[in-house]
């Protein structure tokens, strides 16, 4: 028993270039598909997601089914991933090539023709996420901008742009000082 769990069927080296071949290939797959974070994944998503690792398993695994295998190839995927996300942080055009730029997608209160097509946004998703950073329609957007992580970076325009404590603590200010004038001055 304890022998059938552990023993290796294929080589380490096989095991270790499986693994490192198929997870090129998805980050491959998923650069050239398209920005999504896990956070905007929709149901479409997650159920090829979740189709995908089936699919690839028996690329990775082989005819290997045991546990010492599994931990060779777990153990692969982390130590990849680990490294490859040390050398986006370090290398800027590693990180351009591999994670793609942001995506202008509203300039001046207008979307950009064809962005959203081009991104897979639903005119929708735009419209909450803008509600999201408390605009009330596109017209308010000063910029917008999808990031390679798949984030909506939204800047409003000034004049829609809500007031921060510190304004209204100034304003606050202000009307104390009106205020104590208009105590002192004699009725």
């Amino acid at each position: 028993m304890w022998h059938d769990m552990l023993a290796l069927p294929v080589p380490v080296l096989e095991k270790v270039l499986r693994t490192a071949f198929v997870y090129a290939l998805v980050l491959l797959i998923f650069r050239f598909t398209g920005k999504r974070s896990m956070a905007a994944m929709n149901t479409f998503d997650f159920v090829v997601l979740f189709l995908l690792s089936n699919v690839v398993q028996n690329a990775i695994i082989g005819p290997d089914d045991s546990v010492t295998g599994g931990a060779i190839g777990a153990i692969t995927l982390i130590a990849m991933n680990a490294a490859l996300t040390r050398w986006l942080a370090t290398d800027d055009r590693a990180a351009r090539l591999l994670e793609g730029t942001s995506s202008p997608i509203v300039e001046d209160g207008s979307l950009i023709p064809g962005t959203l097509r081009r991104l897979s946004i639903r005119r929708e998703e735009m419209a909450n996420a803008v509600r999201l950073h408390d605009g009330d329609s596109i017209d308010e957007v000063q910029t917008a901008r999808l990031e390679p992580s798949g984030q909506l970076l939204i800047v409003l325009k000034p004049a829609a742009r809500a007031a921060t404590k510190g304004e209204l603590d100034q304003i606050g200010e202000r009307l104390a000082a009106i205020e104590q004038l208009l105590s002192r001055r004699p009725s």
